[in-house]
């Protein structure tokens, strides 16, 4: 094995091996070094648990969003329906108008036109 002359943390390098691993200074640079890769650790496991929230919370977004989806289209069918509807009302409306004036025109007109016709 070689010796750790750069300073870095090696995990192939045993603690006592070597001049640089000797003495305090190394065991304190040693337990910064594993100190400072727990703190990493830390991070990045928290890191992963917030991006599996995240994604959680996208996966119910998505469901969400697709209710709303198959509500809007149920929504938009409906209304078409109604719209179709008010339509087929507003025609028979105007037809019973149409058909109530031709009425009223034939009772006024047709007798003053037999009468007219017999004299």
């Amino acid at each position: 094995m070689s010796t750790n002359q750069s300073g870095l943390y090696d995990p192939y390098v045993s603690r006592g091996e070597g001049a640089a691993g000797a003495g305090p200074q190394s065991a304190d640079r040693t337990r910064k070094l594993n100190e400072e890769i727990d703190d990493v650790v830390l991070q990045m496991k928290d890191n992963l648990k917030k991006t599996s929230e995240r994604g959680e919370r996208l996966d119910d977004l998505q469901d969400k969003t697709d209710a709303l989806a198959t509500q809007a289209n149920g929504f938009r069918r409906g209304a078409n329906r109604v719209r179709k509807q008010m339509w087929w009302k507003d025609m028979k409306m105007r037809m019973c108008i149409i058909v109530g004036i031709i009425i009223l025109l034939i009772v006024i007109i047709a007798p003053s036109v037999y009468a007219a016709k017999h004299h």
